[in-house]
């Protein structure tokens, strides 16, 4: 895997969704931006991105992920 298509992955999935992935190997980081976040917990907010991805992280392509989620409005916030 790499991160261009774990982004596919995500954006194709999510509704409404920007994902910005790095990493290579088997060792990623996705930043996710979508409005199907609106009123999750983080927890929430992170299992609907690995549920995206679980088949890859059951077979090993991906060993590990950090997800930070963010809703549009969160995102606009955070780049100030």
């Amino acid at each position: 895997m790499n991160p261009d298509d774990i982004q596919k992955i995500i954006e194709s999935s999510l509704a409404d969704s920007q994902a910005i992935v790095t990493g290579d190997g088997s060792k990623f980081e996705a930043t996710v931006i979508s409005s199907a976040f609106e009123g999750l917990s983080m927890v929430k907010e992170h299992q609907l991105v690995y549920k995206l991805l679980n088949e890859h992280i059951a077979s090993g392509a991906i060993h590990a992920l950090t997800i930070k989620a963010y809703t549009p409005e969160e995102w606009a916030e955070q780049q100030g």
